[in-house]
């Protein structure tokens, strides 16, 4: 009997053993807080807000006939670098000019009319009149002729040509023009042909010839709306290049957008910034990352802004000493990305906790015994194919 129960307990030591020994580990992940002291130190604080954009145009604009017909000369092509007043191309004249050598006959008819009533010493009102409306024809009809010929209503690049040669265009007799986001009164290209001249981030109309002006560019960028309420005019922003490696450049805020727009229950302002400079190889359409400088003050006390414990209107940070720690409440101003500046309550040199916590990986232990039984387990448990602590054996 005592046989038997010491060989039981061996047996299940035994088996203990090979439990731990063979079963597979079971990996878990804990949170360790580790701490360690950093110094107040001197310097700036920056608190910055960022957003994805898109490189535009400070300046575009779409060139279209007045005066519709068939195309019979296109004397650009995208890529082209033209001049203010410069021709881009023609429609075929001929109706223009029958309906203005038609205005001008009409015009001398009137005239010779004025004249037998001026010698006949006539009532001239009548006549009069005639000739002014016969004059304001021949007006509008020189304008239709001079709206044949469609000119660069600036100077800049062109970057589409929306016709070919023997298409036909249809006439457009209004214009409107506008610059870096904000529009203008109303304004015509030089010559002949209508114009609309636009910010890149505004325009959605397409003019027979689009130019845009490639030397002055801007940043058109969707900010959230909670970063938005902290963007003024003239701040000064970072913009790097996605598809240009190390490529930035310095920008300012020149509008924000009124209202937002939401998408997806997600609301945002539309921020133009124009560049101080453009980057050898930038391109309009290029993604890249902005950004602004909300807030910035130098030569000021800060720590990290991780040493510091907020409870409500509460700042403390735990100073250390000679191997000591003391909570010490302090006084904040600007809370910048990654320090916070303290107006009271430390100085620099003084060490600070800084609190950071690591994941460390742990080997547990599960799985079941070799012949497929389990511990602890009694009468019904396998081991090796022999029965534990279930009677069976000798006594």
């Amino acid at each position: 009997m005592a046989v038997n129960a010491a060989l039981g307990v061996a047996l299940v030591a035994g088996a203990f053993w090979a439990y731990e020994t063979l079963s597979g580990p079971d990996t878990t992940t804990a949170a360790n807080a580790s701490v360690r002291s950093v110094p107040v130190q001197q310097g700036t604080v920056t608190k910055t807000v960022s957003a994805d954009g898109t490189l535009e145009s400070a300046s575009t604009a779409t060139a279209s006939f007045e005066t519709g017909g068939t195309v019979t000369a296109i004397n650009v092509k995208v890529g082209s670098v033209v001049k203010k007043g410069q021709v881009l191309a023609k429609v075929d004249p001929a109706d223009a000019q029958r309906t203005l050598d038609a205005a001008e006959t009409d015009l001398d008819a009137a005239n010779d009319a004025l004249d037998r009533a001026e010698d006949a010493g006539s009532d001239t009102s009548t006549a009069e009149n005639e000739v002014a409306q016969a004059q304001d024809a021949v007006d509008d009809a020189q304008a239709g002729v001079d709206g044949t010929v469609l000119k660069a209503p600036m100077a800049g690049t062109v970057t589409a040509v929306n016709g070919t040669l023997g298409s036909s265009s249809s006439g457009s007799s209004s214009s409107s023009s506008s610059s870096g986001g904000s529009s203008s009164g109303g304004g015509s290209s030089a010559g002949g042909g209508s114009s609309s001249t636009t910010s890149s981030s505004s325009s959605s109309s397409s003019g027979f010839v689009e130019i845009a002006d490639l030397t002055k560019m801007q940043v058109g960028a969707d900010f959230a709306e909670a970063d938005a309420t902290k963007l003024k005019e003239k701040q000064v922003a970072q913009v790097t290049w996605n598809a240009l490696s190390g490529t930035t450049a310095t920008a300012k805020v020149t509008a924000i957008d009124p209202s937002g727009t939401t998408s997806n229950s997600v609301v945002t302002y539309g921020v133009t910034l124009t560049l101080d400079k453009v980057p050898t190889g930038a391109k309009v359409g290029q993604t890249v990352s902005v950004s602004v400088t909300t807030g910035s003050k130098e030569n000021v006390v800060y720590v990290n802004s991780a040493a510091v414990t907020t409870v409500g209107t509460r700042h403390t940070v735990t100073v250390v000493a000679n191997g000591a720690s003391e909570a010490r409440q302090v006084e904040i101003g600007l809370e910048g990305d990654a320090a916070t500046e303290i107006t009271s309550g430390v100085t620099v040199g003084e060490q600070v906790e800084l609190k950071t916590t690591s994941t460390s990986s742990g080997s547990g232990t599960t799985g079941q015994f070799p012949g497929g039984g389990q511990f602890p387990g009694g009468g019904t448990g396998n081991f090796g194919g022999g029965n534990l602590g279930g009677g069976g054996g000798p006594r």
